[in-house]
C-alpha cells in the first residue's frame, strides 16, 4: 500500500504513525511545505480523556507526549474584581513545536518517509498512490482546487484574535476578562512548559477598531496588550510568533472524500480555540481514518465508512465550539451579571459541562452559584432560604401577582384531540395529570379563537359557552388538585390553517371539501399545493382582533392564571412579523416596526381586557432559520416592543415559518435565543426545545439564560417528571395531592439513595490522570 500525506501537522503525522505501526510494509510519505521545526502559535491543549485515547492507540507517542506536557486540574476565571477556581477538569498543555517534533521522531522510528520544504502542487503528483491524505491545513490547497466536489463552507466569525505567548507561569487554564476604555478584551491562557504560557487574546470588532489595533505592527499590538493585562502579566512580557490578528474560520465540508483522496484535520473541519479542541479534533480524525482503513477491505470502502461514521462526532464537537465561540462574541451581553453567575456561564457555555457534573467537580462553586440565584429570587420579594437554598429549578418565580412554585413548565403542545373545538376528557386527564405531577406552570395547547382560526379539525377552541365550560372544568381541576398555575395559549393558524391532523400529514392541506377559508398577512400558500390564504384587509383585522378579545373575556370567566399570545411558528400573527411571509406594501409591511403593528394591536386589545394583576406572555419564533428571515437581533426588537406593551414573559421558540427553513438542532438548541432576549431586551424568558432533564434546567437557570424551562416530550413520557426531579434533588416540600403523598415520600427516600449511589459511581468513573508525577506516586 502506498499512502501520500500532504501536510505534516498533527493530523497527518498521527495517521502516518498509526498506519505504519499496523502495516509496516506500507510505503507512507509525509510532505510538509515548511521546515521540520516551523510552527506558529505556542501551546496546544488536551484533556485527560483525549490522552486516554492516545494511550490506547500508540503508547510510545503517548508516553513521549505526556513526559513533555504541563498539567493542571483547575480552570480559573477572573472577572471584574472576582476570581474563581474550578477543579476536577484534568487538562494538559504542550508546546506545539514540541508536539510536532515528538510525532516526527515517532514516525521516523517506524519508517515513515518525511519530506520538508516540499510544496505539493496538487494530487496529480501522486498517480500511483492508493490513498492521498490532504491534511494541509485551514487554507488547504487540495480542498480549494476541488471546491466543487468538497463544497466547503467557511464562516468567518466576527471577533478578532491573536495567538501570543508569555513567560508568565500559570497553574490553571485561566480566563481573564478585562474592561478598558475601548471595550472588553479576553485572554485565554495556559502554561504549556516551564516558563512558557499561551495567551490567545480576543476582542469584538468594535473594540478592535476603537483601540486602533488594525494599524499596529505585530510588536506594537503585543506592547498594547501588555498594558491591558499589565496586572495579570505581573511584569512578564508577551511573546510573538507570527501573532497576526485575524478572524476565526469555522470550516465545514459537504463532502470530505473524493475518489482515493480524504481531507483531514483543519482542511476538513475546525473547532474554535475556546474549547481547546482543534488539535484534538485533528488527531481524532487520524484515529477515525485509521480505524476505517483497518476495518474495510478496500480504500473506497474505508473512505465511505470514514465519511459516514466520523461526521456525527465532528459535528457534535463543532456544535459545542460554535456555542462557546458565540458566548465569547457576546460577552458584553453578560457584563451586568454578578460574578458567580458570570463564572457559571463561562463554565457551562458549550453545554458540555452542566450543573450536576460541575457539582461533582466543584461543589463549593456550584453552591455559591445556587446561593446567588436564591438571593436574586429573594430580592424579587419572595421569601426563600438563601443560606441552604434549593436548586434553581425549584425556586419560585413571580410574574405580576402570579407566583409559580418551581420553574418547570409543561410546554404548549397541540394534541389534535378536540371535537369541533371542544376539549374532551382526554384534555382533562392530560393537563390534570401533569399538574398533579408537580409542574409549576401548565400551558394549554394553542387554543383557537374561532372555527376558522384552527390549524386542524382536532384543534381546541374558546369561542362558545360549551367550550368555556369544558375549559373551566379543567382549570378548576388543576387548581383544586395541584399547586400548578395554568396558562391559556391563544392563537390563530393563519396560512397553516385547514390542515390535516399531525399524524395524517403535518401542515398538509385538508381536501377542499373539508377545508375552510384561511387568512394571512400576504397571499402566500404554505406549500405549493396548500390553499392560498386571503391577505387580510382592515375588516379582517378588526374581526380577528375582536375574536381574540372575546376569547380573553372567556379566559377570565374560566379562571386561567395567565394567557399567552401565539406569535410564532408561521401562524397568523407570526406571518406579519416575518419578512418571509409578510410582503405587504401598506403600513403593516416593510420595516420591522410596521410588521409589528398588527400583532401589537391584538396584544394591546388583549392586555386591556385581561386583569392588570395577571401576567401575559408572547410566544415568538426568534429566528426563521432562513436567510432574509427573522434573526436573533430582530427578536430582541420584537421582545422589547411587546415588553413595552405590557408583556411579562417571552416564550422563545424558533422556526416553522416556512418549509424552506433549515434549523440547526441539538441539545437545548433554542436556549441561546432565550438567552439573547433575556439579557438584551431585559424581559423574563422561557426556554424550550430539546431540553430533556432537570440537570439541563438547573444549568440554564443558574447561568442566567432563561427564567422558566418548558419541557414537552419529557412530560409526554412522564406526567410526574417534576415530582421525580424533586426526588432527585431532595426537594421535599413539592406539592402532592394527599392521595399521592405516600408515593411521594417513598420516591424521596429512594431518590436520595439512588442519587448518592450515582454520584459515587460517577466519581469512581472519573478519567484517570495522565500527569506522570501523579501516576508515578500512585504506582
Amino acid at each position: 500500500m502506498r499512502i501520500e500525506v500532504i501536510g505534516g501537522g498533527p493530523a497527518g503525522l498521527y495517521f502516518a504513525i498509526l498506519m505504519k505501526k499496523a502495516r509496516p510494509s506500507a510505503r507512507i510519505t509525509v510532505h510538509e511545505r515548511n521546515r521540520a521545526d516551523d510552527t506558529f502559535g505556542f501551546g496546544v491543549v488536551f484533556s485527560d480523556q483525549t490522552l486516554e485515547t492516545f494511550e490506547k492507540y500508540d503508547r510510545e507517542s503517548y508516553r513521549a507526549i505526556t513526559e513533555n506536557f504541563a498539567y493542571w486540574d483547575d480552570i480559573a476565571i477572573h472577572y471584574k474584581d472576582a476570581s474563581f477556581r474550578v477543579g476536577g477538569n484534568g487538562f494538559c498543555g504542550c508546546s506545539r513545536r514540541t508536539l510536532l517534533l515528538l510525532l516526527q521522531e515517532r514516525a521516523r522510528e517506524l519508517g515513515v518517509e518525511m519530506h520538508f520544504q516540499a510544496d505539493v502542487p496538487g494530487i496529480e503528483q501522486f498517480p500511483d498512490a492508493d490513498l492521498i491524505v490532504a491534511a494541509d491545513g485551514i487554507n488547504s490547497a487540495v480542498r480549494e482546487a476541488h471546491r466543487d466536489h468538497f463544497r466547503p463552507s467557511v464562516d468567518m466569525r466576527p471577533n478578532k484574535f491573536t495567538w501570543m505567548g508569555s513567560t508568565k507561569p500559570l497553574d490553571a487554564f485561566t480566563f481573564y476578562f478585562k474592561e478598558t476604555e475601548h471595550g472588553i478584551f479576553i485572554a485565554h491562557t495556559y502554561q504549556y512548559e516551564p516558563g512558557r504560557s499561551t495567551w490567545v487574546l480576543e476582542t469584538d470588532p468594535e473594540t478592535f477598531e476603537k483601540a486602533g489595533i488594525g494599524a499596529m505592527s505585530e510588536q506594537e499590538s503585543a506592547d498594547f496588550l501588555e498594558g491591558v493585562f499589565a496586572e495579570e502579566l505581573d511584569g512578564h512580557k508577551l511573546l510573538i510568533n507570527r501573532s497576526m490578528w485575524r478572524n476565526f474560520p469555522m470550516i465545514r465540508n459537504a463532502r470530505t472524500t473524493m475518489g482515493n483522496v480524504v481531507l483531514l484535520g483543519d482542511a476538513k473541519s475546525t473547532a474554535h480555540f475556546s474549547i481547546g479542541s482543534g488539535t484534538k479534533l485533528a488527531m481524532e480524525d487520524a484515529i477515525a481514518l485509521y480505524e476505517s482503513v483497518m476495518r474495510k477491505p478496500s480504500i473506497a470502502d474505508a473512505l465511505a465508512d470514514f465519511e459516514e461514521t466520523r461526521r456525527e462526532e465532528v459535528e457534535k464537537t463543532q456544535h459545542a465550539a460554535d456555542v462557546s465561540l458565540v458566548w465569547f462574541e457576546h460577552v458584553k451581553r453578560y457584563w451586568h451579571m454578578d460574578p458567580v453567575t458570570f463564572a457559571f456561564g463561562v463554565m457551562t457555555r458549550s453545554k458540555a459541562i452542566t450543573y450536576d457534573n460541575l457539582e461533582l467537580r466543584a461543589p463549593d462553586f456550584v453552591a455559591a452559584a445556587t446561593r446567588a440565584f436564591a438571593e436574586k429570587v429573594k430580592a424579587s420579594g419572595l421569601d426563600v432560604d438563601t443560606q441552604d437554598p434549593t436548586v434553581p429549578a425549584f425556586q419560585p418565580l413571580r410574574l405580576r401577582e402570579m407566583q409559580v412554585s418551581n420553574r418547570f413548565v409543561v410546554s404548549p403542545m397541540c394534541m389534535y384531540s378536540a371535537v369541533d373545538g371542544m376539549p374532551q376528557d382526554f384534555h382533562l386527564v392530560h393537563y390534570g395529570s401533569r399538574a398533579m405531577g408537580g409542574a409549576g406552570l401548565v400551558f394549554t395547547e394553542m387554543t383557537c379563537v374561532s372555527p376558522t382560526a384552527r390549524i386542524t379539525p382536532g384543534c381546541a377552541g374558546l369561542w362558545t359557552d360549551e367550550q368555556q365550560a369544558a375549559w373551566t372544568r379543567i382549570v378548576d381541576f388543576v387548581h383544586g388538585q395541584s399547586d400548578a398555575k395554568i396558562c391559556l395559549q391563544l392563537g390563530h393558524a393563519g396560512r397553516k390553517g385547514a390542515s390535516k391532523l399531525m399524524w395524517e400529514g403535518m401542515d398538509r392541506p385538508l381536501p377542499e371539501a373539508e377545508a375552510w377559508p384561511i387568512l394571512s398577512a400576504s397571499a402566500l400558500p404554505y406549500y405549493p399545493e396548500s390553499q392560498t390564504p386571503k391577505a387580510m384587509d382592515r375588516a379582517d383585522m378588526d374581526a380577528v382582533k375582536a375574536d381574540f378579545v372575546a376569547a380573553v373575556e372567556r379566559a377570565i370567566a374560566c379562571g386561567f392564571d395567565m394567557i399567552e399570545l401565539h406569535c410564532a411558528h408561521g401562524y397568523l400573527l407570526a406571518s406579519f412579523l416575518s419578512p418571509v411571509t409578510n410582503q405587504r406594501d401598506d403600513e403593516y409591511g416593510g420595516s420591522i416596526e410596521n410588521r409589528l403593528r398588527y400583532p401589537l394591536e391584538v396584544f394591546d386589545a388583549m392586555r386591556a381586557a385581561w386583569p392588570k394583576d395577571k401576567p401575559m406572555s408572547v410566544r415568538v419564533s426568534a429566528t426563521d432559520w432562513i436567510e432574509g428571515g427573522i434573526t436573533g437581533d430582530d427578536s430582541v426588537v420584537i421582545a422589547r416592543a411587546f415588553a413595552q406593551a405590557g408583556a411579562d414573559l417571552i416564550d422563545v421558540s424558533t422556526g416553522q415559518t416556512s418549509p424552506a427553513s433549515s434549523p440547526v438542532y441539538g441539545r437545548m438548541f433554542q436556549t441561546s435565543f432565550a438567552d439573547q432576549i433575556r439579557n438584551e431586551a431585559d424581559i423574563a424568558t422561557m426556554a424550550v426545545g430539546a431540553i430533556t432533564s432537570a440537570d439541563q434546567a438547573n444549568t440554564i437557570l443558574a447561568a442566567g439564560r432563561a427564567d422558566l424551562i418548558a419541557l414537552g416530550r419529557p412530560h409526554l413520557a412522564d406526567p410526574a417528571f417534576t415530582l421525580r426531579a424533586a426526588g432527585d434533588y431532595g426537594v421535599g416540600d413539592i406539592f402532592a395531592p394527599k392521595q399521592y403523598q405516600p408515593g411521594k415520600f417513598q420516591l424521596l427516600r429512594n431518590a436520595e439513595r439512588a442519587r448518592e449511589e450515582l454520584k459515587e459511581l460517577k466519581l469512581k468513573a472519573k478519567p484517570k490522570t495522565h500527569n506522570p508525577a501523579y501516576r508515578e506516586a500512585a504506582e
